[in-house]
């Protein structure tokens, strides 16, 4: 089940030649209740790249969101990825899990929470475009 998500983060780095991982903003890791070292899948949004790292914590209030090691072959400074965790719970708490939702403002900085996933009208609206939706 979907435990965590960050929606829409802009890459703020991509260090290739460090150990691994993708460092975060503590504040994010906070709110979107990850812990360190938890195993995300990231989402690149911009090329559709996909791929699986663990989060490391970075400085509290900076908007950090750096790919590190060979993962930054596949994501650049500038892309915009979600970042989500998963659980394996039982069904009945599959049935009651609520996750985190974090979305994020142009400087990853926290926009809004919500329980709630956001339909793709709604998003575009708020984004300021039609994202495939026909013009009439």
């Amino acid at each position: 089940m979907l435990k965590s998500k960050i929606h829409r983060a802009r890459v703020t780095d991509a260090n290739l030649e460090y150990e691994g991982s993708i460092t975060l903003d503590q504040d994010l890791i906070e709110a979107a209740d990850l812990l360190e070292y938890e195993m995300v899948h990231v989402l690149d949004v911009d090329n559709g790249n996909r791929l699986q790292t663990y989060v490391i914590k970075g400085g509290r209030g900076t908007g950090e969101v750096v790919i590190n090691g060979a993962a930054a072959r596949l994501v650049q400074r500038g892309d915009l990825v979600i970042i989500l965790a998963y659980a394996t719970l039982s069904e009945a708490e599959a049935e009651t899990c609520v996750p985190k939702l974090v979305y994020v403002d142009g400087e990853n900085r926290i926009a809004r929470l919500g329980p709630v996933i956001e339909e793709p009208a709604t998003a575009a609206a708020r984004a300021g475009g039609n994202h495939g939706t026909p013009n009439h």
